[in-house]
Formats: structure tokens, sequence, C-alpha cells
């Protein structure tokens, strides 16, 4: 499969339209409920999507204003990051991962984090995240880490 290309690929989509492959690659299993994330519906946070050239959402990413504990004021939470088994190492994730970064950048964040999936944790290493803290149990989910990035300068 060829990489990702074009002007729409990422942009802005709603809360409601990330869950659909939230619960398909993040929550197996469980309910719609779960993955409905505090936070999802205030105005400032941000969730993007991944088109392929058939129009078809196959990357998610939110973006929270959140500080992480011990971190500097200003931060940006990554969470809910899923992209569709079918065109994983086509480049749509790094797409939306990059897209992340460059907003959190844009709008003065200090950095941006999240609690990383341990299989997704070279995956982060390779757009410049580092991982900060120990491995952690997220109950029903798996092992985590927390990994950081600074942001670009606005």
């Amino acid at each position: 499969m060829d990489a990702p290309t074009g002007d729409d690929l990422i942009r802005r989509i709603s809360a409601e339209e990330v869950r659909a492959l939230r619960q398909t690659v993040l929550r197996p299993g469980q309910g719609p409920e779960s993955c409905v994330y505090p936070g999802d519906d205030l105005p400032d946070t941000v969730h993007l999507g991944a088109f392929d050239d058939a129009g078809r959402l196959v990357g998610v990413a939110s973006l929270y204003r959140e500080d992480r504990t011990g971190g500097p004021a200003g931060g940006w939470r990554l969470r809910g990051m899923a992209t569709d088994p079918d065109v994983r190492g086509a480049g749509y994730g790094a797409a939306v991962l990059a897209a992340s970064i460059s907003h959190a950048g844009a709008v003065g964040g200090s950095e941006l984090w999240c609690n990383a999936r341990m299989p997704a944790v070279g995956f982060y290493r390779r757009a410049g995240f580092e991982v900060v803290s120990d491995e952690f149990e997220v109950e029903g989910i798996g092992p985590h880490v927390v990994m950081v990035r600074p942001t670009p300068p606005r």
C-alpha cells in the first residue's frame, strides 16, 4: 500500500466520529460507553482523523489540554490514538501523530504526552517521544508507560 498523500488526509472530526475506531482497535469486546473519554466534548479538545483515498476514516487521535503529573504547565495529552489494522504500517498513524504534535505546538503547548501501550512504544519513539515512567498496568487494557515529546515552537 502506498504512503498516504493529499491535502485532505488529516482533518478535525467530532468526538462521535472517533469512537467506532477507538472501540474496534483499543477496546474490542467492550461496550461503546468505554470509548467515551472524559473531556471528549470540552471546547478546546481536538479530535483528528486520517482518511484514505476513498474517504474512509482509518486513523484517529484526540488531544486534551492536560498537564502531565510532574510535567510543565501547558501540556497536551494524546489519547485514543488508533489506526485501522487494514492500513497499519502505511503511514496514516504517523500522519495523525505528526498533526497532533503540530497542533500542540501551534497553540503554545509545552509538551505532548500519552500513556502508551507497550507494543506502541517504538512507534512513539520514532516520532521523538521518550519514556518518562516505569511500566504500569491500566486495568482491563494492559501494560503502559508515560511518554512525552516537547512540542515544536510556534
